[in-house]
């Protein structure tokens, strides 16, 4: 990870922000059709389409004004069920995505595309809002270089200043980039010296509560507590959307999920696994790029799991999405995946997709999307001793033998006019995979405005009556 460095107006170079094979890619004309449309007119066609939906409400909801949460990304899968219901499931929200540099520009003559966007409609007046505040404004990362320094670079433009590029990877905290003084964040300039910072862009993936205070008088866009109440936390996300599927009940209105157990210690994972017919995903609640996931098809597959050693005490268990013949059996029945479109093998895979919506004075816009497929083929049977996360398994993130990240953008699937046909979606998919994003994004906002006090300080017996994890507890703790 490089050094600290100075991220100056007019320094935005598209080829350093893009994957290559995004560069020059065409947006398809239904994904660019469905990013212009008004607000409006999603009422309308979801209404039309879920006549129990009274347009009113979904109106409040897509103009809902989060407190904490201002930006997200949520990995959805396309599923049906034995009667053909298809429907977008919510595996997981993200509260630092990632997306710009899969996403094939929305306006040609806007090269900074949703870097830009994020910044000036989104975190601009965020900033602004905040007029008293003195210091600098910084970009924070521990990961995903080529994002965050489009964003420092987007930052600059439009607030026509030097921004602060500072990588703070969870391996730093002997000798830390960032630091609290007096409430304030602080983080060192290129030659080494202190800065306040009124304002920081926060994209830190990895256990960002191990680093960065849940209260601070400087804004941190999304704040620790964004993490904590869902975006970085599967097991509280899951508490978040039950909540949320409470109030609207009766609406027409609901976050789909998978089945979902949650507070789940070792010992217990067998339990639920055999409930869900032997088939399940056990998650570590806190983990993300996909790690921390296992699907499990088989005994082989539970018992190999069953002999890991985690950091963690407590695991979360849903019902797992695959074949019709091998997905979990719940009360609901079975879901399955519809995959990609067969190839030219006839090869079917599964895809996820990835919807990021930020916050905007025209209440939650969508911003950018991309999908991801699978290694091998959805197949009926799943090979003897084929291990089921090759089939079912889209994260493109991995680590590298020296630790670092990188990314198998052979599977990234693009919103272009090559790839999009592949997925089988079409425009009400994507209407549907947006307004499943924002539900769950205003769930977990909820959920962090009642985790928070009146003077801004994490409520810490809620949260732990929430998330009872004494290791998480632990490293929450150490950075008050």
């Amino acid at each position: 990870m490089s050094d600290i460095q100075r991220i100056l107006p007019k320094s935005f170079d598209r080829e350093n922000h893009w994957y290559e094979k995004a560069l020059n890619a065409t947006i398809h004309p239904m994904v660019s059709f469905f990013l212009h449309m008004k607000a409006e007119q999603i009422v309308k066609r979801y209404c039309h389409l879920h006549p129990l939906v009274r347009p009113a409400q979904l109106d409040d909801l897509l103009n809902f004004k989060p407190k904490h949460f201002f930006w997200s990304g949520a990995d959805l899968i396309n599923v049906t069920s034995a009667g053909a219901k298809r429907q977008m499931v919510v595996i997981e929200t993200n509260s630092c995505p990632s997306g710009q540099k899969s996403m094939p520009l929305k306006d040609e003559q806007q090269e900074m595309g949703g870097y830009l966007e994020l910044m000036r409609h989104t975190f601009a007046p965020l900033v602004n809002v905040r007029r008293q505040a003195t210091g600098r404004l910084a970009v924070i990362y521990d990961k995903n270089p080529m994002e965050a320094t489009g964003y420092a670079a987007a930052m600059a433009e439009v607030f026509q200043e030097e921004v602060l590029l500072v990588p703070f990877p969870s391996e730093s905290l002997e000798d830390p980039n960032v630091r609290v003084s007096d409430g304030t964040l602080q983080c060192k300039d290129e030659e080494g010296f202190w800065q306040d910072l009124r304002a920081c862009f926060r994209y830190l993936t990895q256990k960002p509560w191990n680093r960065l205070p849940v209260s601070s008088k400087t804004f941190i866009f999304n704040p620790v507590i964004a993490c904590l109440a869902g975006g970085r936390n599967k097991m509280v996300a899951a508490k978040a959307y039950e909540l949320l599927n409470g109030e609207l009940q009766g609406s027409g209105l609901a976050i789909n999920t998978p089945e979902t157990i949650w507070d789940v210690s070792k010992d217990e994972v067998p339990l639920w696994v055999n409930k869900l017919g032997g088939q399940a995903v056990i998650k570590v609640p806190y983990s993300n790029a996909g790690q921390g996931v296992f699907t499990i098809v088989s005994r082989a597959e539970l018992d190999a799991f069953m002999a890991l050693d985690f950091h963690y005490e407590k695991f979360i268990v849903q019902s797992l999405i695959g074949n019709y013949n091998w997905s979990s059996q719940t009360a609901k029945g079975k879901l399955y995946h519809v995959g990609t479109l067969p190839d030219k093998r006839n090869n079917t895979y599964v895809s996820d997709l990835r919807m990021m919506i930020h916050n905007t004075e025209h209440g939650f816009r969508p911003l950018s999307i991309y999908a991801r497929r699978a290694a091998l083929p959805l197949l009926d049977k799943i090979p003897e001793g084929e291990a089921s996360w090759s089939i079912l398994g889209t994260n493109l993130s991995y680590k590298t033998p020296e630790g670092a990240w990188s990314s198998d953008t052979s599977r990234l699937m693009m919103m272009d006019q090559r790839d999009f046909n592949k997925l089988g979606i079409g425009l009400d998919d994507l209407i549907e995979a947006y307004i499943q994003t924002l539900l769950s994004t205003v769930a977990i906002d909820k959920m962090a405005q009642n985790l928070i006090s009146i003077k801004g300080r994490l409520k810490s017996k809620l949260f732990r009556s929430l998330n009872n994890d004494e290791k998480l507890i632990e490293e929450i703790l150490k950075s008050k």
